[in-house]
């Protein structure tokens, strides 16, 4: 089931605030927004409410034998990367970048919010369909403007049915076949990246891939293999602005 309300702070705040009062939330179900106030984006950050653009959520509830949580991100940008080709199939350089975004080029059109309560993951989603954010230090991109015009309801329609069936493979153990239809649709290996460490500052490798775990690789100058369990990948020259 598909809820949509015209305006709401934040779609991932609403279903944290019913599974802390006692509610239990179905997979399956979507809260989708016309407009939200306070989305909220990784560390922090505020979230683009443009309007005519998708921004909904949806429950992931934890079961004992499931692969590991922090691979969920990645079976979400899977998701979301088949249900814009599936409407868009003519789309030119879309690409995954590790953890939560999707690119076209060097541009942003798709970011995912992974919030934890208990045994539940609260999985949030916005996409770029008709504008897209004004960032100074980020290239941006909409589908609109690259010449697809995709109505919000058939786009979130799309997106629950393929979330739904990737997340089923998930439950049922097929983590490492995800991982590689991951891996086909992300940034090529080799790939020139950064990533802020909180002790060493900016660090410039090669994209590396993904392990077992879902945790990105980076190969650095010297030849040895960084593991990045944190922060974003950012690839180089990314943020220039304009775009």
């Amino acid at each position: 089931m598909i809820a949509t309300v015209a305006e709401i702070p934040s779609t991932n705040a609403a279903l944290l605030a019913r599974l802390g009062g006692g509610e239990l939330l179905n997979e399956g179900d979507w809260l989708v927004a016309d407009r939200q106030t306070a989305g909220r984006g990784r560390a922090g950050r505020s979230w683009f409410d443009g309007f005519g653009n998708f921004m909904g959520s949806t429950v992931v509830q934890l079961r004992g034998a499931d692969p590991l949580p922090q691979t969920l991100a990645l079976v979400t940008g899977l998701a979301a990367h088949q249900a814009v080709m599936a409407l868009a199939p003519r789309l030119s350089d879309l690409r995954l970048k590790w953890p939560n975004d999707l690119l076209v080029g060097e541009a942003k059109l798709a970011g995912i919010l992974l919030e934890r309560h208990a045994n539940a993951v609260v999985v949030g989603i916005g996409v770029n369909l008709a504008q897209a954010p004004d960032v100074p230090d980020r290239k941006t991109a909409s589908l609109s403007g690259l010449g697809y015009a995709i109505a919000r309801d058939a786009f979130a329609t799309e997106l629950a049915d393929r979330f739904a069936d990737a997340l089923a493979r998930w439950h049922l153990g097929e983590w490492p076949l995800l991982r590689e239809q991951w891996l086909a649709r992300a940034l090529p290996t080799g790939t020139l990246v950064s990533v802020k460490d909180r002790d060493q500052g900016t660090i410039i490798g090669a994209f590396g891939g993904i392990d077992e775990d879902g945790v990105a690789l980076m190969r650095l100058a010297d030849g040895s293999v960084r593991a990045i369990h944190a922060g974003d990948i950012e690839m180089v020259g990314s943020h220039a602005s304009g775009g």
